[in-house]
């Protein structure tokens, strides 16, 4: 298990459209196994190994992206008005620390809100929406935040620092999809020497409507792909046995459907015979639950025979998230181990 590269990946900035540090780790982990190394205009990265002539092309995709925030107004005391980027539920914002990127550098934040004291009773039973909160950088005033770098489109992240939990349990920000980019970024490099041919794609803005994988996967024009994942565990309090469909230490997780796909039978039974002769555990997800850059790229062209991967994470779209390296290190082998397998067929 490779935790360095794990821990390297979580911390990293990247909203949707600042997907440049996630990029660049990639680029140093992977560049010496690669045959070529491409970036495109919109900021996907591209990572070729080319094989035996004629074998199919199998594309690897994993999105750098991460949930965040965008400054949308800075008033006259100095507080930051903000939106979030991708799907963060309100009720977990409150109270948290926000790295941004303003013009002069890293800013360190944390988001408020009127104290329980001073709210009406009415207020206390709700959640504060979006538009209620503020973000506070120690400024006195605007002139004094604008001094500091800020502007409006300043972009942040969850201020929260990856670290080992102990029992091979692992806490960090951005596990969707940096546990994706991470089992794409060790099965490429597994592959490295084989007859497969393979191109791993880090892609951008997924989390705002997959748009860097459908330039992506139109490039590549594969034979057949994966979505690789940073995908809800639920195995915690307040769900029911029956309800926790993806769970911790089960192994990677196997989409049949979700919102955005039918996951072509081929692809699916080939992760299962593959997962199964390789002694893995596998799991599924519940289906027509969330969705993957696997919705874009099984419609692109003529259609590509598309799956999805996941590693089981508790808390995702949160601040932070909780995995397992058993989960990770045997996504990796699932996925080495299915790229060899698809090759030959």
């Amino acid at each position: 298990m490779n935790i360095d590269l794990l821990g390297r990946l979580s911390n990293a900035f990247g909203p949707p459209g600042k997907e440049e540090e996630p990029r660049e780790i990639l680029r140093a982990e992977l560049e010496d196994y690669a045959d070529e190394v491409e970036v495109d205009s919109m900021g996907n990265i591209f990572f070729y190994h080319h094989g035996k002539e004629g074998s199919p092309r199998v594309l690897i995709d994993a999105h750098t992206d991460e949930v965040g925030f965008i400054v949308t107004y800075l008033d006259n005391r100095g507080f930051l008005k903000f939106s979030n980027i991708g799907g963060i539920v309100p009720g977990v914002m409150q109270g948290q620390r926000i790295l941004l990127k303003g013009k002069k550098g890293p800013l360190k934040g944390v988001i408020g809100v009127k104290p329980p004291h001073v709210m009406s009773e009415e207020e206390r039973k709700k959640v504060i929406p979006v538009e209620g909160l503020f973000i506070d950088i120690g400024a006195d005033d605007k002139a004094q935040a604008e001094e500091k770098g800020c502007y409006v489109g300043m972009m942040g992240v969850f201020d929260v620092e990856f670290m080992e939990l102990g029992n091979g349990y692992v806490r960090g920000k951005a596990f969707d999809d940096r546990a994706g980019c991470y089992v794409m970024a060790e099965a490429f490099k597994a592959l490295k020497g084989s007859v497969c041919n393979v191109v791993a794609v880090g892609a951008v803005q997924e989390e705002v409507g997959l748009r860097g994988t459908r330039v992506a996967t139109w490039k590549v024009d594969p034979d057949y792909a994966l979505a690789l994942e940073g995908t809800f565990a639920v195995d915690m309090p307040g769900v029911s046995p029956e309800n926790m469909v993806t769970v911790l230490k089960k192994g990677p997780i196997l989409t049949i459907a979700d919102r955005g796909i039918i996951c072509n039978p081929k692809v699916l039974q080939t992760l299962i015979d593959t997962a199964e002769a390789e002694s893995l555990p596998y799991q599924f997800k519940k289906p027509l639950m969330g969705g993957t850059d696997a919705s874009a790229i099984h419609l692109t062209k003529g259609g590509v025979p598309t799956g999805v991967v996941s590693v089981p994470c508790r808390y995702i779209h949160g601040p932070a998230s909780v995995a397992h390296i058993e989960d990770l290190d045997k996504s990796v082998r699932l996925v080495e181990a299915f790229t060899k397998r698809v090759s030959s067929l």
